[in-house]
């Protein structure tokens, strides 16, 4: 599913040069508290995180409704408040 998904932008000219994950156990989900308790599918709410690299998580924006996604500001500025 994911490399379809990988495909599906590459034709568009894009290059993909990061990692998706792929949490068929939902290990990640479950850890990081996003799963969906309403839907029967056991997917995750959309989530976007903001991680450092020690792997802490410094910003996490959760939504119930798919289509309200946060802004490139919103992200942007949580980029810049992490440590240097």
């Amino acid at each position: 599913m994911l490399r379809k998904m990988v495909d599906q932008i590459s034709k568009d000219g894009l290059r993909v040069d990061y990692t998706f994950l792929s949490d068929p156990t939902r290990a990640v989900i479950h850890r990081y508290g996003i799963l969906n308790p309403a839907d029967r599918r056991n997917i995750p709410h959309p989530t976007t995180l903001v991680i450092d690299t020690q792997g802490v998580v410094r910003w996490k924006f959760i939504e119930t409704n798919y289509r309200i996604r946060p802004t490139n500001e919103m992200i942007l500025a949580a980029l810049a408040k992490l440590p240097r």
